[in-house]
């Protein structure tokens, strides 16, 4: 039986996608990235919520 998903594995190669997009940043830049993330997120979060609607 093999598995056709693995969690973990997902989660180690997006932290690794996430480390090489932030490797030799300045702590500025790294917290402005990580900000911006946040902020894309959100919004994401809010245009599935329905509070916010999808425009193409």
């Amino acid at each position: 039986m093999s598995k056709e998903f693995d969690c973990v594995e997902m989660k180690n190669k997006a932290a690794e996608k996430i480390k090489k997009k932030i490797a030799g940043l300045s702590t500025k830049a790294e917290l402005t990235f990580w900000k911006n993330q946040t902020e894309s997120l959100r919004k994401r979060q809010r245009e599935l919520s329905g509070k916010e609607k999808v425009r193409p």
